[in-house]
């Protein structure tokens, strides 16, 4: 064997020997690496308050996990307690108002009484409640799965805004990165990643205090299902129906028709169209106006659909990792075709 090829095969061997023993916390890794550049400008805040990168690190760290891990801890076990404490009678209760519900419908809605009759027709409320235990072992099982895997993420986080710049600027000696070109890279995601990050927690708080209000003032857990709408505002489209529509149904089944007309206009109105078409648009753009420079600025619909994208692939991660990897593709295009054009030149 030559001696020059000895090192880079080692290195090889070695790589993957590396894959290999850190399998188990690349997600973490991944992850936590792409908060940190999604939130260099809180670091940076920090940073100029404190003087100190390691008190900047871990402000940084102990802010994210206070505004997104914890109340995402708090519903997974909060939930989990609930759905083991369903009581079978009240699924029992709610069929049969909702089947007394059916006979007041207007014949404009036969259809719509034939599909839900043949549903409840199926409907078993003992198996359904059975079901529901069992999904909430799972939901619980998950919960303390992704509370460990909380630990490890904020620690990489840690890392990631202690050690970053020394990590990239060794990567990028040992691959003799041009400098430009790795500026840009990490330019561009930096912006990419800012809005996206900034935008989905800014919505998921603004939409999900909305809900919570509402539901607060209903007599529910305000704090536990305004967490909930928050994160299932995430979900496009179908997510505020997913939230909105089961307490409708559950206080017609009780026999509260104005609460259930309440909360389902109130979804719709302030939040579906005030919030979610009007007010959000303006949030993002004094997000962007704020930390995105003019020339700065992503399409909005690249970045829409990344986030379905990622969400489809990776699951409640993708909406962070699906963007990343779009806005890395599209950056490493355009070193593609600077390169071409001084080639061409």
């Amino acid at each position: 064997m030559k001696k020059e090829y000895f090192t880079p095969i080692l290195l090889i061997l070695v790589s993957y020997g590396m894959y290999i023993l850190y399998a188990p916390f690349w997600m973490s890794i991944i992850v936590a690496s792409l908060l940190a550049i999604s939130t260099h400008h809180i670091q940076m805040g920090f940073f100029q308050l404190t003087k100190s990168r390691f008190w900047a690190s871990a402000l940084s760290t102990l802010l994210l996990g206070i505004l997104f891990f914890a109340p995402l801890g708090y519903f997974l076990v909060h939930l989990s307690v609930m759905l083991q404490n369903l009581d079978p009678a009240m699924m029992s209760t709610m069929e049969t108002k909702l089947r007394s519900w059916l006979t007041h419908l207007p014949p404009a809605l036969s259809q719509i009484e034939i599909k839900i009759e043949a549903s409840l027709a199926e409907f078993d409320p003992t198996a359904f409640s059975q079901n529901i235990i069992a999904y909430a072992s799972q939901i619980g099982s998950f919960a303390m799965s992704f509370l460990s895997g909380t630990i490890f993420t904020l620690i990489f986080y840690f890392i990631a805004h202690y050690y970053g710049r020394d990590i990239f600027e060794f990567f990028k000696r040992s691959a003799h990165f041009p400098q430009q070109e790795s500026t840009l890279i990490i330019f561009e995601m930096r912006s990419a990643m800012s809005v996206v990050f900034y935008s989905i927690l800014a919505t998921a708080v603004f939409e999900g205090a909305l809900f919570g209000i509402a539901i607060g003032y209903m007599g529910y857990n305000g704090l536990l299902f305004g967490i909930m709408y928050g994160f299932a505002s995430l979900i496009p489209v179908v997510g505020g129906v997913i939230m909105w529509l089961p307490f409708a149904l559950f206080e017609l089944s009780l026999g509260h028709t104005e609460n259930a007309l309440f909360i389902t206009l109130y979804t719709i109105i302030v939040i579906s169209v005030i919030a979610d078409t009007f007010v959000k648009p303006v949030i993002i753009k004094l997000i962007n106006q704020r930390l995105i420079k003019p020339q700065e600025k992503i399409n909005e619909l690249i970045i829409f659909f990344a986030i379905i994208a990622g969400l489809g692939t990776f699951g409640f991660w993708g909406m962070i990792i699906g963007p990343a990897i779009t806005v890395l593709f599209m950056t490493l295009m355009k070193i593609t075709e600077a390169q071409s054009e001084e080639i061409s030149h």
